[in-house]
């Protein structure tokens, strides 16, 4: 196995205030896709919502997932204005919230 150089995931796991509606979740999950043409370190985004039958999100709802090209990226990331404005925006949404970065590793056989 060997640690994928340089990159980084950002998970956020989230759980919205149950007032948020569907139609906010998405248009906030649209600006969070946006910050990768915003800001440079930050090279992907997905996003979706939990489809699991094993019952084990701990009420967890939806995955955020951004790939950088380095820790320094996502310190860049972090104190970029344009996420500072959009986690004002986010972050009071949430009931709940995960965030955990890594470094992948690849495992060859």
């Amino acid at each position: 196995m060997e640690e994928a150089k340089g990159v980084v995931k950002h998970i956020l796991l989230a759980k919205f205030k149950d007032d948020i509606t569907p139609e906010k979740i998405e248009e906030l999950a649209n600006g969070y896709a946006n910050l990768v043409n915003l800001i440079e370190p930050m090279k992907a985004f997905h996003w979706g919502k939990d489809v699991s039958i094993e019952n084990m999100h701990q009420g967890f709802t939806h995955v955020f997932k951004s790939t950088f090209e380095s820790t320094e990226g996502v310190a860049e990331y972090i104190a970029h204005p344009a996420h500072v404005e959009f986690a004002n925006l986010f972050l009071p949404t949430l009931d709940k919230v995960i965030v955990f970065d890594y470094k992948p590793t690849i495992v060859r056989f």
